[in-house]
């Protein structure tokens, strides 16, 4: 029997990757330090980056690429990391050298949001926070929003949503929550989704633990194949689609799943899926030097570039 000063642990969230656990008594403990890099000007490709507050509650970091017109309108890149939404942000050194890349190599404007993360704030506060970020940034449309750097170089007639894994997830549920407001005026050309985390029909304890409100499964939000064909065709705004899975990845099935449901779904656009073979989950972000990764930046690039 544990000590009052030695509480028992009930779980841990998990154990092959020790994101949280929690004890008996209630309380949740993070088990990963949380580590952040400042915005700065990069001396190797020139790209700036800088931090903005995003209200009510978040805050993004804003990526522009070195230029040599700079009143040129510039491909808008609205950014959702991953991190099974209990961990990482546009501030840690993984995203902020991978956005800096990217930017850079595409030629694009990024916002990277951040979010609130589970265990602390369960979802759908993340989806909430991804929400607000997306009316933040279309509060610029008219060129004098809070933002200089979207006022002057963001390009609203193509606007790309992308994410990693549970990133992902979050991308597709805001081109689908678009759908439905006529205050949304941004126009989304694109929808890019990097290993993404979707739902099938097996039950998921990460899941059923951080998303207590949810149906699981049956929830639209997780698992989009559970939508009616129509409603799913309707929702996604966008006129293209990129699908990126990894061969080893732990979620490639529900990459390819999502794929082929959006493929039948009768949506009048245009879906593409590249798989890397032999990588795993989100290779790119922890070996970015590697030759694959490399030949997949230059396949997102070109997406964000059509």
């Amino acid at each position: 029997m544990a000590s009052s000063g030695n509480p028992e642990i009930a779980r841990v969230f998990f154990p092959s990757y020790p994101m949280f656990q929690l004890y008996k008594d209630g309380r949740a403990e993070r088990l990963r330090q949380i580590v952040t890099v400042p915005p700065s000007d990069d001396p190797k490709t020139g790209v700036r980056s800088k931090d903005a507050p995003v209200p009510p509650l978040s805050s993004a970091r804003i990526f522009l690429p070195k230029t040599s017109d700079p009143t040129a309108k510039l491909p808008l890149l609205i950014y959702i990391h991953g991190g099974a939404f209990c961990i990482e942000s546009p501030f840690s050194p993984t995203y902020h050298n991978y956005l800096t890349s990217l930017v850079a190599k595409a030629n694009v404007i990024a916002v990277s949001v951040q979010y609130r993360k589970a265990p602390e704030h369960n979802l759908p506060a993340a989806y909430d926070d991804a929400w607000d970020a997306i009316n933040w940034i279309a509060s610029h449309i008219e060129r004098n929003g809070p933002e200089p750097w979207l006022n002057e170089n963001a390009d609203f007639d193509k606007v790309f949503l992308a994410g990693d894994s549970a990133g992902a997830n979050i991308a597709h549920n805001m081109i689908m929550k678009s759908a439905g407001d006529d205050q949304i005026r941004l126009k989304f050309s694109g929808l890019l989704l990097m290993n993404p985390f979707f739902m099938n029909d097996e039950p998921d304890e990460l899941i059923s633990f951080i998303f207590p409100s949810s149906k699981g499964p049956n929830d639209p939000r997780l698992n989009p194949a559970c939508i009616a064909i129509k409603e799913l065709a309707a929702g996604l705004v966008c006129k293209r689609i990129l699908v990126c899975v990894a061969e080893k990845d732990f979620l490639r099935e529900r990459g390819v799943s999502y794929y082929e449901t959006v493929k039948n779904s009768g949506w009048n656009g245009v879906i593409e899926m590249v798989e890397i073979e032999g990588e795993e989950h989100v290779f790119y972000l922890f070996k970015p030097d590697c030759e694959k990764a490399g030949e997949l930046m230059d396949r997102v690039s070109s997406f964000l570039n059509l």
